[in-house]
């Protein structure tokens, strides 16, 4: 499981002209999921995600999580960042797992990430041609590889 985390002012995703996903200060998380991803991955990246200390504290230093704004959240799912580009200059997405696999697992990460948080969280929907809006805030950008856990 990888994710991109972006670190946001506001964001919003809008599929078909219609907004579907709002949230002001909080993360912006792009989700990319592989066949051999477990509930282990889902738990060690929300567990990462809502811990990460990349909110500016009252001196100006990234020492707050998630947690610690009360910070919102949009997940939406990325098969792309599971492209190789090794060969050739159209990208393969053959690791990316196929929507029989990766449903599941995308559901369980966002009820999980709920759960933690204490509230809701806004998403995307899976496979939808989605616009995605943000204010990078930072900018931060952080990626996250549940398979490499650096």
């Amino acid at each position: 499981m990888k994710v991109v985390i972006q670190r946001v002012s506001q964001a919003s995703v809008t599929i078909d002209n219609k907004e579907v996903a709002s949230i002001k200060a909080g993360l912006l998380v792009l989700l990319g999921i592989v066949d051999d991803d477990t509930e282990q991955d889902i738990i060690w990246l929300c567990n990462k995600i809502i811990n990460l200390r990349i909110f500016n504290d009252e001196n100006e230093v990234m020492n707050k999580s998630l947690l610690d704004i009360d910070g919102e959240v949009i997940v939406v799912s990325q098969f792309t960042l599971h492209a190789s580009t090794k060969k050739g200059n159209r990208p393969s997405y053959i690791k990316a797992a196929k929507p029989e696999v990766a449903i599941p697992l995308y559901e369980n990460f966002v009820t999980h990430l709920k759960t933690l948080l204490g509230k809701e969280v806004q998403t995307g929907e899976f496979g939808a041609d989605m616009k995605v809006q943000l204010l990078n805030d930072g900018p931060v950008t952080i990626i996250i590889d549940s398979k490499r856990k650096e």
